[in-house]
């Protein structure tokens, strides 16, 4: 199937230089609409969340839906979304460079390694979570394949975005008429000044690095797949027509949410411990036993040896179920109608 996001040098794609100059932009843009709607969507839950898997003092004693109640009735409806300013600033470039590097490393393992089908779906996805590189298509087969280019241009996309998450969840984690923080600013000023400096900001970052090679990978590789699938078995009844290129089929909104739902549920899944120890290394110095969280390997002991496997490990995750789905359905259902939109089909 021909589109013009796909189209050879000769193609006529007037004015071609300039189409292909701000294809990135356009993709950029895309992911970080995408990811903005996705956890705007889900901030209630995220907060939820993160009061449980840290065993926030106030709410420890509740389960998840008792939490969602007693949260607006101590701290008003706001409450839910605290530290989700902090969150925007930080998931739209994250989103941005998750989408848009995933799109690309897909057409380059293709193209560059001759792998393809859902393997390469797998690779891509889990590149795509680490490594964000500038895209150009003129140049990325020239100069030197695909290590070289990715050295050159790649940037870590965690690293750059990680200490938003940082203030994030210590704004997210703190209580009404308990303020440590009177702000995203703020929370930047204390962290640097009582923690360490700059290295303040990056505590939990070995889990999250550890972890997000997996989840992306079979988020990406399980919503890729069952997309694949069923445009090919089932294109009548579960695709359409793009709509800035009727030759590309893509799949009805509705069977987008579906797939990024289970997508988002897998992958969730097999990244959840990961995900409370981050969480639990992030608030440092707010909790009472934070000298016992210090690394990795010794948060995920001290969680398991005090609170065991379901109520440590994956404390949280039937909430983490009903905000992953539609995070990740919204997620990918908005991505794949900006692409429509910036023509990048």
């Amino acid at each position: 199937m021909a589109s013009p996001a796909a189209a050879g040098p000769g193609a006529a794609l007037p004015p071609g230089a300039a189409r292909r100059d701000f294809y990135w932009l356009r993709s950029f843009i895309a992911g970080g609409v995408a990811g903005c709607c996705a956890k705007t969507t889900t901030a209630p839950l995220d907060r939820v969340k993160i009061l449980l898997q840290a065993h926030n003092h106030h709410y420890k004693h509740l389960g998840v839906f008792s939490t969602l109640c007693a949260v607006p009735k101590k701290e008003g409806y706001l409450g839910l979304y605290k530290g989700n300013g902090a969150m925007m600033i930080r998931i739209f470039p994250y989103g941005a460079i998750q989408f848009m590097a995933f799109d690309q490393y897909k057409k380059v393992i293709k193209k560059q390694l001759g792998i393809s089908g859902h393997v390469h779906r797998l690779m891509a996805g889990s590149m795509a979570e680490c490594v964000f590189f500038y895209f150009q298509r003129k140049n990325i087969i020239k100069n030197g394949g695909i290590v070289g280019k990715l050295k050159d241009r790649g940037i870590t996309a965690v690293i750059c975005t990680y200490p938003l998450d940082m203030v994030r969840v210590r704004l997210a984690f703190q209580v009404k008429g308990e303020h440590k923080y009177m702000g995203i600013i703020h929370a930047f000023k204390m962290i640097y000044t009582k923690e360490g400096g700059f290295s303040g900001f990056y505590r939990g970052l070995m889990p999250t690095v550890v972890g997000m090679a997996p989840y992306a990978g079979f988020s990406f590789f399980t919503f890729g797949t069952l997309k694949s699938i069923g445009l090919a078995q089932a294109p009548n009844l579960l695709g359409r027509p793009s709509l800035d290129n009727p030759d590309v089929l893509v799949l009805k909104t509705h069977v987008n949410l579906l797939c990024g739902g289970i997508a988002g549920a897998i992958a969730q899944t097999i990244s959840y411990p990961l995900d409370v120890t981050r969480r639990r290394m992030q608030l440092g110095a707010v909790l009472p036993d934070s000298e016992k969280c210090l690394t990795m390997v010794q948060t995920l002991k001290y969680v398991y040896q005090q609170h065991g496997i379901r109520r440590g490990l994956y404390r949280g995750l039937s909430l983490n179920y009903i905000r992953c789905i539609p995070s990740q359905a919204v997620a990918f259902t908005t991505y794949e109608l900006m692409k429509q939109f910036l023509h990048l089909n």
